[in-house]
């Protein structure tokens, strides 16, 4: 049964809330549940954001990315590469590894300048900058247009579906703080070069041109179509150009393509997935790649790229689920998408009350915000395995910290539509969960810090500790752990952990939340 054939029966009954449902809880009203066993109580939960979230308006969020815009620049000026991920072992070790500058994640850390320019600008309050943060903007601004300047010209590839990914994180706050009509130009051209993918025969936008892995190798362009679930936060970029164009063909094709993804790439979860108490609707995993007849439309098969296995549950490809559906019923209204982004949301949470106990550690965040490992406080449950279906190893469970950061991105997209819908139950419930995840990685994750010093008008950054060096905010990310592809790096820190980390903070200032 697929996500069209529930979301009539779900939306009669939706509206009529379940006693769990009808009081604003904190994450969950299940006494039994993980959420409510662990060291994040209710007493947590009612503190004040500011005091639960302050890392994230710390100095060393800013610091951090400054250092890392300055150093990226050695040798890299006219741009050529853009940060990527961070390793945590090695003889390169907290250093930045910086990709070719068309790979996939190239606008994600110019979007990370843009996000804390924004922040500075409409939210000075929050940056916790405690010197002049006239001339920590002024530094931004400048690394901002650096970082961000090549980005135009990848507006007319129409080689990769990851438009949205490559463009709107710098060129969105560029025209909607600066009113630069060159970045709006962009995104419109990019918009336009993601249209050049979709298929009305599949009613899809391609994904990828290829799959090769051991024993994989899906190159036809003929006979093959590749579609994975993160293309749904690509959509986003379609929506919004159409919007500003009035061109509503590629709104109406990035809404055939997301109805195309309901029945291909979510699975209503039958078993032992099925429920999670406090919510009566349907629960959905995902399957991260499908390779569709492009002549006739047809499913061929499934696949995975990343993740464990073709029918496991990668978090990563979970979490973009989500992210993509909620803002995807933002842009539409359609319930279909609401009920799937719910179902998505859930089975990730559920995943998450589930993991064994090996997942937690014992940890204490003191005044200064370093860890002190004697406490009897843990965390750790809320940072995702990187597959939920792979192998554990007891002694270091593999995470992905970046899969957290994405989600709780999608359940606070998702919290604001369903209070703006009235239903506030629900929507407290996905903000609550939001948080918990957010708070979770800042205790488990957060990598060593930095802080700012201004002189004479000169912004200069330093280790908190001396010679503790580590570029990325986020620790535990794994970009790609799969067995039979042929590059695999994990145990880092990710650029688009650290993109999704600061957008989830800019989120709760523009939600009035902080």
């Amino acid at each position: 049964m697929t996500v069209c054939d529930l979301v009539d029966r779900f939306s009669d009954s939706s509206d009529s809330k379940s006693p769990e449902m009808t009081e604003v809880h904190s994450f969950t009203s299940n006494e039994d549940d993980v959420f409510s066993k662990s060291q994040l109580s209710r007493d947590d939960m009612s503190q004040a954001l500011d005091i639960r979230l302050r890392e994230l308006y710390s100095e060393n969020i800013t610091a951090k990315i400054l250092r890392a815009a300055d150093t990226c620049l050695e040798n890299n000026n006219p741009i050529t590469a853009y940060p990527e991920y961070v390793p945590q072992s090695g003889p390169d070790a907290g250093k930045y590894y910086c990709r070719e500058a068309d790979f996939w994640t190239c606008g994600f850390f110019p979007g990370s300048i843009y996000s804390l320019i924004e922040r500075m600008i409409k939210f000075p309050q929050s940056t916790g900058i405690k010197h002049s943060s006239s001339s920590v903007l002024k530094e931004l601004q400048q690394l901002g247009e650096i970082w961000s300047e090549p980005i135009h010209d990848m507006s007319l590839r129409t080689d990769t579906h990851d438009m949205s990914f490559i463009i709107q994180p710098s060129m969105r706050p560029r025209w909607e703080l600066f009113h630069d009509e060159r970045a709006l130009s962009t995104i419109v051209t990019a918009a336009e070069s993601l249209y050049t993918r979709y298929n009305s025969k599949v009613g899809a936008f391609r994904s990828w041109d290829q799959l090769t892995q051991k024993g994989v190798n899906i190159t036809s362009m003929d006979q093959d179509f590749l579609v994975i679930i993160d293309s749904m936060c690509n959509l986003d970029l379609l929506y919004y150009a159409a919007a500003h164009t009035g061109n509503k063909s590629m709104s109406s094709a990035a809404t055939t393509h997301a109805h195309k993804l309901l029945r291909a790439h979510l699975r209503h979860e039958t078993g032992t997935y099925s429920h999670r108490e406090g919510y009566d609707g349907p629960l959905f995993s995902t399957v991260h790649v499908t390779n569709f007849d492009p002549k006739t439309g047809d499913f061929k098969e499934a696949r995975t790229g990343q993740g464990y296995a073709k029918d496991s549950t990668w978090a990563r490809g979970q979490a973009w689920g989500i992210l993509g559906y909620a803002q995807t019923f933002q842009w539409t209204g359609h319930k279909e998408f609401l009920t799937a982004a719910c179902g998505l949301a859930e089975y990730f949470l559920l995943r998450l009350d589930r993991s064994p106990s090996c997942v937690e550690r014992k940890v204490k965040i003191d005044d200064a915000g370093y860890n002190d490992s004697s406490s009897s406080r843990t965390c750790g449950r809320f940072v995702p395995l990187w597959d939920w279906d792979a192998p554990i190893d007891e002694t270091n469970p593999l995470r992905d910290s970046s899969a957290g950061a994405i989600a709780a991105n999608g359940m606070l997209v998702l919290a604001q539509s369903l209070i703006a819908r009235g239903e506030y139950a629900q929507g407290r419930r996905y903000l609550d969960a939001a948080l918990v995840l957010v708070e979770d990685a800042l205790a488990f994750s957060l990598a060593e810090k930095a802080t700012i010093t201004v002189q004479d008008g000169q912004v200069s950054v330093k280790d908190a500790q001396p010679n503790a060096t580590f570029d990325s905010i986020l620790k535990n990310a794994t970009a790609n752990y799969n067995a039979l592809d042929h590059r695999r790096y994990w145990d880092h820190g990710l650029v688009y952990g650290d993109y999704y980390l600061i957008e989830f903070g800019n989120r709760l200032l523009r939600m009035g939340l902080l």
